[in-house]
């Protein structure tokens, strides 16, 4: 296969409302087979996507649906398409001094509409459309073309299951074909040299038509999802979950990372008993209540209030796919006659069990896993000991609840955090 890329020059500003698909029709000799390649600044420009420069933080938020990381004035931002950008796309350069310029609401719909429109005017039965911008990529310099809206064409192509030139069967080779077309247009589409759009010509492709969407990686595949000063700031404590279970893979996991904590005395003072099945919840969950009841009793409190406070418990632990208790000991601690660095020791591997719970919690978040931190074993220790079958030695420390993240994740955002509250500069 070879290919001819022939850049269309000549095509006036674009404005709000222009005749896109008349201009390119008049100053591209368009054939059969041919992709017509356009940048995203001119479909947004056409389309009115484009706003005042004067709170640029602002109209990124605004684009954004999720920060995936942010470093000084740049954020790495997902959009409502699903693609992951700096600044969530919006961008001054070739636009009006004091305006920005915003991505399509739906580049596949604009493409698909440039497509119609350039078939009615040009008689043409095989054409694909791609609408470009230009990408920075994960552990590479330097940015590149690709597709953000496609339309009679295939967006990736599918070879696993096929052979290479040896014989062997590929098992993971996804091509994407619009991306290469974007890049391959790119190199002909300078910033500087006024020409906006493009034909390739002698692409061959079979397969149905696709989208850009086709090019978006789904979350639960995504290994790079959130930078980890991201995750630290995204992590939520949720205390409803969805539907499903919770993999043991994904447990392990988090326990593994819960492990990394810092810990006095090169030690690893920690255990966590991981519950996914009913009956074994069900004898935990009577074991706290009970001991909880018994409590509260004790302080005088209305039977109505004991049930009321015991049925909210129940609510977050009773319907979590999987519990997970974390146990610490002071096996290791040293020995002090004074009670004071006697306690002090102790509060040492209290802290280090605290560590080691968020670790688990960060982890759980990066496996896409909800959850949330509950006290419940902490005030009933010997109850939580005996149902689980955990030695004397064992301190716990409460309950960490867990299940698949519910529809739009947490329901309430965070508080926001005034930085002269926190921290103090001597």
């Amino acid at each position: 296969m070879t290919l001819e890329v022939i850049p269309i020059a000549g095509l006036p500003e674009i404005g709000p409302g222009a005749d896109l698909a008349s201009l390119l029709a008049a100053e591209a000799d368009l054939r059969d087979g041919d992709v017509v390649v356009v940048t995203q600044k001119v479909v947004s420009k056409q389309e009115g996507r484009v706003a005042a420069a004067g709170d640029r933080e602002a109209v990124v938020a605004d684009e954004t649906i999720r920060v995936v990381a942010a470093r000084d004035e740049l954020v790495i931002a997902e959009t409502r398409h699903g693609f992951v950008c700096a600044n969530a796309g919006v961008d001054a350069s070739n636009v009006a001094e004091g305006m920005l310029t915003l991505l399509p609401e739906d580049p596949d719909a604009s493409a698909a509409r440039l497509r119609k429109e350039l078939v009615d005017r040009r008689a043409v039965d095989r054409l694909g459309v791609v609408i470009t911008d230009t990408f920075g990529r994960p552990w590479r310099e330097g940015l590149v073309d690709v597709a953000i809206g496609v339309a009679g064409m295939p967006a990736i192509v599918d070879l696993r299951g096929t052979a290479d030139h040896g014989g062997r069967v590929l098992d993971a080779t996804v091509v994407a074909l619009a991306d290469q077309v974007a890049a391959a247009a790119g190199a002909v589409m300078g910033k500087a040299e006024r020409v906006p759009a493009a034909v390739v010509r002698g692409l061959v492709w079979e397969g149905d038509d696709g989208t850009a969407h086709d090019l978006v990686r789904p979350a639960e595949l995504d290994l790079f999802r959130e930078s980890p000063m991201q995750a630290l700031h995204a992590r939520r404590t949720i205390r409803s979950f969805g539907g499903g279970a919770v993999a043991r893979d994904a447990v392990a996991d988090a326990v593994a990372a819960a492990c990394t904590a810092p810990a006095p005395h090169h030690t690893r003072p920690w255990l966590f008993v991981a519950l996914d099945g009913a009956p074994a919840k069900r004898a935990l969950l009577a074991a706290i209540a009970e001991a909880w009841r018994a409590d509260l009793r004790g302080d005088g409190t209305p039977e109505e209030t004991i049930e009321r406070r015991i049925a909210r418990s129940d609510a977050v632990l009773g319907q979590a796919p999987t519990l997970i208790v974390p146990f610490v000991r002071f096996a290791g601690a040293h020995p002090y006659a004074d009670d004071e660095r006697a306690a002090a020791e102790r509060e040492m591997f209290l802290l280090s069990g605290g560590a080691a719970i968020q670790n688990l919690l960060l982890a759980l978040h990066a496996r896409s896993v909800a959850s949330c931190w509950i006290s419940s074993t902490l005030f009933c220790q010997e109850q939580t000991r005996a149902v689980l079958g955990v030695d004397d030695e064992w301190h716990a420390l409460g309950t960490v609840a867990c299940g698949p993240m519910p529809e739009g994740g947490a329901s309430r955002p965070r508080p926001p955090v005034n930085l002269s509250d926190f921290l103090r500069w001597p």
